[in-house]
């Protein structure tokens, strides 16, 4: 699926999305121990043949160092972001990659869309119906956007509040090209959500807060109330909760226009209907879009996270999002608030019966709106 026209007459544009309809490059660089490598290349081969059959995988190459025998290279193409995304977060992954799990000393992850591609003596790969190059690139500073989501036991929401409210934050320059900007925390429920914005690289960034004490000291303290049990001293352990707890950024929009005084960070939680998740986080998408083409709106900044059947959408308002609650939920109309309505799992959000036109928006606002917990910065360099 396409995203609107629109992005082009936005200053900044969209910085993130999976739904342009790009072919995804991924590209996996390891680091295993010495002397695993035919253990490694056994379990690769086993893994692949699962990997084919996965909608949306076209192909995959694995590469070993000319220079280093331990460092390996796995790269994959897929049609489009959205299956990738719904298998590298899925159960079944988990599953396959499980063998690779003791041959792996430190992996790094990073993800591309196709933009351009030529074949033989520099002529221009065909491109199939079902592909799309993009007539030009996205734009966007170099910020990266990330967020992780738990649940906690029922009746401990408070005391796990608490805790998130109070911790000292880390140091946030990790190098010289990375740097932690901003982290937002915010509970629906029993279900909490942190987002994070980096510059730089957010894998390193995030290896760089696990490492430091203050985080280490909250992390603890949380555990007792977690409803999925983990042990972070544990990497295999805390591989497997960090990857059940990612929620990543699908779109990113921003209006271009800089903040003022009073603009207010708020969250959003949309559950879906089994199997819905993906339709209704493009749906918001392409509200956002729309919301940043106007340029009296009060919606600075958009960003949309979806895995599964969950969607939560973070904005950044310069009026209190209750006097705009088309605008803070990104339906703007009695059309689209029925459309969401048919892909919204109305009861987990107590509504009762979904959303049908615009007179629900002042309830539905109330439901989905997450109660935040802290939003931090990092001081101005």
């Amino acid at each position: 699926m396409a995203i609107s026209p629109a992005v082009s007459t936005i200053p900044d544009g969209v910085s993130t999305t999976a739904f342009d309809g790009s072919r995804v490059r991924v590209v996996l660089m390891l680091d295993i121990h010495d002397g695993t490598q035919q253990e490694f290349l056994d379990a690769y081969e086993h893994m692949c043949e699962q990997v084919a059959s996965v909608p949306g995988h076209i192909s995959d190459q694995l590469c070993q160092s000319v220079d280093n025998p331990t460092q390996w290279l796995i790269t994959s193409e897929w049609e489009s972001a959205p299956p990738f995304l719904a298998w590298v977060n899925s159960e079944d992954h988990l599953e396959m990659v499980k063998p690779l799990q003791g041959c792996v000393r430190d992996t790094r992850s990073m993800r591309y869309t196709v933009l351009r591609e030529t074949s033989g003596k520099g002529r221009r790969a065909r491109v199939t119906s079902r592909e799309r190059l993009q007539s030009a690139p996205r734009l966007g500073g170099n910020t990266v956007r990330q967020a992780l989501t738990f649940t906690v036991k029922r009746g401990s929401e408070p005391k796990v509040a608490e805790i998130l409210s109070g911790y000292e934050s880390p140091e946030s320059q990790v190098d010289d090209t990375t740097r932690l900007l901003r982290t937002s925390l915010f509970m629906h429920g029993n279900r909490v959500v942190r987002a994070v914005e980096v510059q730089g690289d957010m894998q390193a960034a995030l290896r760089h807060v696990a490492r430091q004490p203050e985080i280490r000291a909250v992390e603890q303290a949380l555990d007792p109330y977690l409803e999925q049990e983990r042990d972070l001293s544990d990497p295999q352990s805390a591989r497997l909760f960090f990857t059940r707890a990612s929620l990543p950024a699908v779109h990113h929009v921003a209006s271009g226009r800089s903040e003022g005084l009073h603009v207010q960070r708020c969250a959003f939680f949309y559950p879906a209907m089994p199997g819905s998740g993906h339709a209704l986080a493009h749906l918001l998408s392409q509200q956002d879009v729309t919301s940043m083409s106007d340029p009296a709106g009060p919606v600075l900044a958009c960003t949309v996270f979806h895995r599964d059947d969950l969607v939560v959408r973070l904005v950044d308002m310069e009026d209190e999002p209750e006097n705009s609650p088309g605008a803070a939920l990104a339906l703007h109309t009695s059309a689209v608030v029925a459309e969401a309505g048919s892909l919204l799992d109305a009861g987990a959000l107590g509504l009762g019966e979904a959303p049908t036109d615009d007179r629900a928006l002042p309830r539905l606002f109330t439901r989905a709106r997450m109660k935040p917990l802290t939003d931090r910065r990092a001081p101005a360099s």
